[in-house]
């Protein structure tokens, strides 16, 4: 239950930083198009679809199995 409990927490904590940093450099990079503002000039925002690639997922959750294994790893004598 232990390791089931470190992967969940390793997981989820390795998901919000990927979320805060690919957030940060989009952020970085961002370039808004001013050329498209001439004659429209209203209030409002636009956003955009936001979803991650399932291999982004499933490396996520790779290294969360592999801390969670490497922090519960039993010495065998």
């Amino acid at each position: 239950m232990k390791k089931y409990l470190v992967f969940i927490i390793s997981f989820v904590l390795l998901y919000m930083v990927f979320q805060i940093v690919s957030g940060a450099i989009l952020t970085a990079f961002y370039t808004p198009d001013f050329s498209a503002i001439r004659g429209n000039l209203n209030q409002e925002a636009m956003f955009g679809k936001s979803s991650i690639p399932l291999f982004v997922i499933l490396i996520i959750a790779t290294f969360a199995y592999f801390l969670s294994q490497k922090t519960f790893k039993t010495a065998k004598s």
